[in-house]
């Protein structure tokens, strides 16, 4: 179900945040690694974000569906179409991320790959705005 955290605006926000800064510095460190032509670092910067997006992100995701959803949307009928459309969010995240890992294994770090990684920080910033907006907000009577 999750932690107290996940209940309190404040501290959900910050998670959220913290979780896409260190998701946008990690690509920007993998990018400067590819502009310097260090393939095989870039390489192995491209492993530890797919992990630091399945370890930070996706488990931040999958406590908010254990439980927490269902929690904060109790008998809302508009939340709980809420929470439809944001897990639905959290499974673009996932099949994103496993394109990702398929891509690199077949074709390496092409541009393409790196594109995905740009779109999932777009997707997250655009669902962690939302789900405050959508979950911690009065419904509106």
């Amino acid at each position: 179900m999750g932690g107290p955290s996940l209940r309190q605006l404040h501290a959900h926000h910050a998670i959220h945040e913290g979780g896409l800064s260190g998701a946008i510095d990690k690509t920007e460190e993998l990018e400067a690694l590819l502009e310097a032509g260090d393939t095989e670092e870039a390489l192995k910067a491209a492993d530890q974000l797919v992990g630091y997006w399945v370890t930070r992100i996706l488990s931040h995701a999958d406590a908010e569906e254990e439980g927490f959803y269902e929690e904060m949307a109790g008998d809302d009928p508009d939340r709980r179409l809420s929470i439809v459309k944001l897990t639905r969010d959290h499974d673009i995240l996932r099949m994103v991320v496993a394109d990702i890992v398929s891509r690199l294994a077949d074709e390496g770090l092409t541009p393409e790959v790196m594109r995905r990684f740009q779109a999932l920080i777009v997707v997250n910033e655009f669902h962690s705005r939302e789900e405050e907006r959508l979950l911690f907000e009065e419904p509106k009577k």
